[in-house]
């Protein structure tokens, strides 16, 4: 407890005389009662305005912090680096003077900091068609019969307030682009700018200021769609604070409310309709109407919707010499006349696309597996390798791309194999999807099949027909009794021994 708190506890609630606690103190019964009369609970002590030997580097030292604070923590400097290079300067003051004013500059800006930036925001408005906010989040939703966590791209009008919620299984290039895509096919069309946080699907280095090292396929995107993208200040969220609490409005509007689903196709398609829904039944706030009635105005204002951006992103890969090539964990075929060889894989969300001299080789369906714990998956074209099994047909009683055959090629195999030479038999019914229609081929097997004969000549008979539009199947015509035999024919070989002599001239046989 303070000195005069203590006076005034005896004098006031203890009822001690001022004599006695002039002796006990050892301060003047004056000065007692003067603190008294006064109501003075501690003094205060007036320091003097005193000449410091660092005033001549206060501005410099100012300058110093304040560049200071645009580096990164590893690299700026502490206050006795400062005191030292002040030295230098011709400073002899001590460094507890240099730490001082630190302490003093950096808790004035954290004070200004909370008062004018934290805590007070300026209101923005937007005008029709000018600009759009884009933002990601993490959800969990019923896919396939598990739940799972996505990654949600959020994109809505800065005008009109429409939005577009839409779920991807990862945050990646090929996923935003499609994202502005479906964003700006459900508005109909393009505002003239888009404003994002610093996110490393766009900005590949954040510099001082406004200054950014901007994703080269990102631009792409932007120049063809024809907008200016707009990034915000790090930790300043307000500037597109539209979006974030779309973000935030979100998860009870759509994610507590959201059934399950057997795909993410379907997930997508509901979340969009449900959108447009909302759209109807929320109130725009600053403006007359529902979000749907603005933004049917602020429509005509957009510019016209292009084509879809080719939104890939491409690696370049090396096929294996068992025809495969390595993506995010699983194996994906490729022709056997590209083994070893260097390709461009071209990444879509849902395909992967090969590309080799300048045309499209393959395309396989895209497998995104989000657990780690499970072995990466080998998809399989057998098609890819008939060139490979046409030079070593043994090669097709075991080989793994063609378990995923057809079901009537898997059939003629089992019965093809069990003679000599069925190997190269099947490899010959296989290769002709090469060059003919695969679907031809495969009724050409089942019929066949169906007639018992499972023969390369008849599979080739069979599909001759197919493809020439004749009828495979002929009626059975009963013949008239003026062409019925009279005498059947005998299957008796001998009568032939007849021909080997011919007018008493035995012939060579």
């Amino acid at each position: 407890m303070g000195f005069l708190r203590i006076i005034r506890k005896w004098a006031l609630r203890d009822g001690m005389p001022i004599r006695e606690i002039a002796r006990r103190t050892g301060v003047s019964r004056n000065t007692i009662k003067k603190y008294l009369r006064a109501g003075i609970v501690e003094p205060e002590f007036q320091t003097p305005d005193r000449p410091s030997k660092l005033d001549p580097y206060a501005e410099k030292l100012t300058a110093w912090l304040v560049s200071e604070q645009r580096k990164s923590r590893k690299e700026r400097r502490t206050a006795k680096q400062m005191h030292a290079d002040l030295v230098q300067l011709g400073f002899d003051g001590s460094y507890e003077r240099v730490a001082a004013f630190v302490r003093d500059w950096k808790g004035e800006r954290q004070r200004a900091q909370r008062t004018a930036d934290r805590g007070v925001f300026v209101p923005l408005v937007f005008q029709p068609g000018e600009a759009f906010q884009f933002d990601w989040s993490e959800d969990l939703a019923y896919v396939g019969g598990e739940r799972i966590k996505l990654q949600v791209a959020h994109i809505k009008l800065s005008h009109s307030r429409a939005f577009l919620v839409r779920a991807y299984l990862l945050q990646t290039h090929e996923m935003l682009f499609d994202a502005h895509w479906h964003g700006f096919r459900v508005f109909e069309g393009v505002p003239g700018r888009g404003i994002y946080d610093n996110m490393k699907t766009a900005v590949d280095r954040v510099r001082a200021g406004k200054k950014r090292d901007v994703n080269a396929r990102f631009l792409a995107m932007t120049s063809h769609y024809v907008f200016d993208p707009e990034f915000c200040n790090p930790a300043a969220g307000w500037e597109k604070g539209q979006v974030e609490k779309n973000v935030r409005d979100a998860r009870h509007r759509l994610w507590q409310l959201m059934p399950a689903f057997p795909d993410l196709e379907a997930l997508n398609g509901w979340l969009e309709e449900r959108c447009k829904l909302l759209w109807a039944e929320t109130a725009h706030g600053a403006l007359p109407g529902s979000i749907a009635d603005v933004w049917e105005v602020e429509k005509p204002t957009l510019m016209p919707l292009p084509t879809m951006f080719d939104g890939f992103v491409e690696e370049r890969k090396r096929v294996s010499p068992t025809c495969l090539i390595n993506f995010d964990r699983n194996r994906y075929s490729v022709p056997a006349s590209f083994a070893n060889r260097p390709v461009s894989l071209r990444i879509y969300p849902e395909r992967l696309v090969v590309v080799a001299e300048g045309h499209v080789v393959c395309t396989h369906e895209r497998i995104i597996e989000r657990s780690h714990r499970q072995p990466g998956r080998v998809i399989y074209d057998w098609r890819h390798y008939l060139a490979v099994v046409q030079r070593k047909p043994g090669a097709l009683r075991n080989g793994a791309p063609f378990v995923e055959m057809p079901e009537p090629f898997r059939k003629l195999q089992a019965k093809i194999l069990r003679k000599p030479g069925g190997d190269r038999e099947m490899v010959d019914i296989l290769s002709l999807v090469l060059h003919h229609d695969e679907q031809a081929v495969l009724c050409a097997v089942d019929l066949a099949l169906e007639a018992g004969v499972p023969t390369k000549t008849h599979v080739l008979n069979l599909l001759h027909r197919l493809v020439d539009g004749t009828p495979t199947d002929r009626p059975d015509v009963t013949p008239p009794p003026a062409l019925s035999l009279s005498k059947e024919p005998e299957a008796n070989v001998a009568r032939y021994d007849v021909l080997r002599t011919t007018g008493g001239t035995r012939h060579a046989s």
